[in-house]
């Protein structure tokens, strides 16, 4: 089958690599500095938006207020507290099939891109080996605007200079699909059909991922999770 997609971008957390556990980490240890608790369901929240988003969110499930100065410190020391976390990461921390996938996406001659609202991910690509099996990185620090707006799929798409049909975003937030929707690209959910279920296909990880599944999007837009396998 002839290659039908130009390009994929790959949100970082979830998708390839399991940094989403070191932000609940630093989200709940500065809760508890707080006063309050912070759950994995809560966390659920967070993911695909921005560092003061995510703040915002977490303020108010304590039910806390605080001025902006404040607040902008508060994000600070979340941030310190991950990044202490990631920069023990190593390769043994790539979620399943995603090396694989990024080599054998290189090796048929398709475009890859990271869009992701971290501000740290060249690090975690870098402490990973990932940093080089990409064609352009679009992160926190290129951006102005969150999921779901889809300025960080267009960025991606302009910088590999593709069109947005052409592409296929890999992502688990639900801001995250609903942001690929919006750039007009097509969309692979990694985790839960029910929370991704504005996602074209929906599959548990990278791993169960070929090109062949990628063109067939193209032609059955809507595919069913079970229908994948």
């Amino acid at each position: 089958m002839n290659n039908l997609i130009k390009a994929c971008i790959f949100d970082l957390d979830g998708v390839l690599v399991d940094t989403a556990v070191y932000h609940y980490m630093a989200w709940k240890r500065l809760a508890l500095e707080l006063g309050f608790d912070f759950t994995q369901e809560q966390n659920e929240g967070l993911k695909g938006i921005s560092r003061m988003q995510s703040l915002e969110i977490l303020l108010a499930e304590g039910g806390l207020v605080f001025d902006e100065a404040a607040k902008l410190k508060l994000a600070d020391k979340k941030n310190r507290w991950y990044c202490e976390y990631i920069e023990k990461m190593t390769a043994d921390e790539i979620l399943p099939g995603a090396a694989s996938l990024l080599k054998e996406l290189k090796s048929n001659g398709i475009k890859t891109a990271l869009g992701s609202a971290s501000k740290n991910a060249e690090t975690i690509l870098r402490n990973t080996n990932l940093l080089s099996q990409f064609d352009a990185i679009v992160d926190g620090n290129n951006i102005t605007k969150a999921k779901p707006d889809p300025q960080v799929f267009l960025l991606a798409a302009s910088q590999l200079k593709v069109k947005p049909e052409e592409c296929v975003v890999f992502e688990d937030a639900r801001a995250g699909i609903a942001a690929a929707v919006k750039a007009g690209m097509h969309s692979v959910g990694i985790g839960n059909p029910a929370w991704l279920n504005q996602a074209d296909i929906v599959v548990p990880a990278l791993k169960d991922i070929s090109i062949d599944t990628l063109n067939n999007l193209f032609h059955t837009k809507g595919t069913s999770y079970e229908t994948v396998y």
